[in-house]
C-alpha cells in the first residue's frame, strides 16, 4: 500500500510540472535557452531563477489551457518540444521578409476573434468604469455633446499623427521626412520623446498587426525594436496628465503583455520578447515618462492578461447562450 501511494505521488507530480510546462509555453513558442520563458528537461542541469509566469493559478483559467493539457506526456527534449510546436502552431516557417534589415507591417486583417483592446474594454474593473464614465459626463457638462464629440475626435486624430510622426523618424533612411516634426499638432510630441528615442534602436516592426491562435485574439502593435539593448514590444501613448508611474497607465501594461505573448506564437515574427515599454508623451513638449517592464512585470501581467481574456471568454459564451435562448423557439 505504501508503495502503491508512492508511485501516485510520483505520477502526480509528474503531471502537475507538465501542466505548468505547457502553460509556459503559451507566452513563448520557441524553445530557445535563456532567451525567453520557458520550462524545459533541456536545461534542467541549470538552476533557474524563479519567476511569477511559473506561478500561475491554473485553477483560474483552465479553459485555456485545456486543450494542451491533452498532449503526449511522453519525455520531452528539444526535439519534441519543435515537434509539438509543429503540432499545435503550424510548421515553423520563416517569413518572407525576416532579413533583419526589413521592417514588418503586417496588415491587421479582420479575424473571427476579439482585439486586445477590445477585451481590456469589456472587462474593465467596475471602479474603472465609474471613474472613466465619471469622466466623460464631466466633459460633457463643460463642453457639450457636439464639443465633446469634437474633443474625443481630436484627441484621436492627434494620436495618429503622433504615431505617423514617429514612423517617419524610425524610417528616415529609407523615407524622407514629410514635415510632421513641424506640424503644431505633433510638435510637442516629438519633443516629449527626444531623450527616449536616442536609446531605441535595432527597429523591428511598425504598426504591425500580431495574432495569437491557440489563445484566440489579435491586436495592432505601435512598434517592436530595442531599448537600451533590450527587445522590446514599445506602446506609444499621449496623455494631458502627468503619468510618473507605471501605475498611472491602467490597462496599457496588459495590452503589452498581451502584444508580447502573441508575437511569441506568431508564424511571421522569427524573435522572441521578453520585455515591454510603455511610453507617455507630452503635447506641451515636457519629458516623456518611459515605463520599462522587464521579465518579472512582463509575466507579472501576462497572468493578469490571461484572467482577463478568460473572463471576456466567459462573458460571450453567456452572452450568446442568452441571445440563442431567447431567439429559438417555445
Amino acid at each position: 500500500m505504501l508503495l502503491l501511494r508512492m508511485k501516485s505521488f510520483r505520477l502526480l507530480t509528474r503531471k502537475s510540472g507538465r501542466l505548468k510546462m505547457l502553460l509556459t509555453e503559451h507566452f513563448c513558442k520557441n524553445q530557445v535557452p535563456c532567451v525567453c520563458l520557458y520550462v524545459s528537461s533541456y536545461h534542467c542541469s541549470k538552476k533557474k531563477k524563479e519567476n511569477g509566469y511559473e506561478q500561475v493559478d491554473q485553477e483560474r483559467y483552465t479553459n485555456l489551457v485545456r486543450s494542451v493539457t491533452s498532449f503526449k506526456t511522453s519525455p520531452r527534449t528539444p526535439e519534441t518540444l519543435f515537434e509539438e510546436d509543429d503540432l499545435m502552431y503550424g510548421p515553423r516557417t520563416l517569413p518572407p521578409n525576416s532579413d533583419p534589415k526589413c521592417l514588418l507591417k503586417i496588415g491587421l486583417k479582420r479575424h473571427k476573434v476579439p482585439s486586445v483592446t477590445n477585451v481590456l474594454q469589456q472587462t474593465m474593473s467596475s471602479e474603472q468604469a465609474f471613474y472613466l464614465e465619471r469622466w466623460k459626463q464631466r466633459m460633457i457638462l463643460e463642453l457639450g455633446n457636439d464639443g465633446f464629440a469634437e474633443y474625443t475626435k481630436n484627441l484621436f486624430l492627434q494620436g495618429k499623427l503622433f504615431h505617423a510622426a514617429l514612423e517617419s523618424v524610425f524610417l528616415s533612411d529609407q523615407i524622407p521626412l514629410k514635415g510632421q516634426e513641424r506640424d503644431s499638432t505633433v510638435s510637442g510630441y516629438l519633443a516629449s520623446v527626444q531623450h527616449v528615442l536616442r536609446d531605441i534602436s535595432g527597429v523591428k516592426a511598425l504598426e504591425s498587426a500580431v495574432h495569437h491562435e491557440t489563445l484566440h485574439y489579435s491586436g495592432l502593435v505601435d512598434c517592436v525594436a530595442e531599448y537600451r539593448g533590450q527587445l522590446c514590444v514599445i506602446e506609444w501613448k499621449t496623455s494631458e496628465r502627468s503619468k510618473p508611474y507605471l501605475q498611472n497607465t491602467f490597462d496599457n501594461p496588459l495590452q503589452v503583455a498581451a502584444y508580447t505573448g502573441a508575437i511569441n506564437h506568431d508564424a511571421n515574427y522569427d524573435f522572441q520578447i521578453n520585455c515591454g515599454l510603455i511610453v507617455v508623451a507630452y503635447k506641451d513638449g515636457s519629458s516623456a515618462h518611459p515605463h520599462f517592464m522587464d521579465l518579472d512585470l512582463c509575466s507579472r501581467y501576462w497572468n493578469k492578461w490571461l484572467l482577463r481574456l478568460e473572463e471576456y471568454t466567459k462573458k460571450e459564451k453567456n452572452k450568446n447562450i442568452s441571445e440563442t435562448s431567447q431567439t429559438s423557439p417555445l
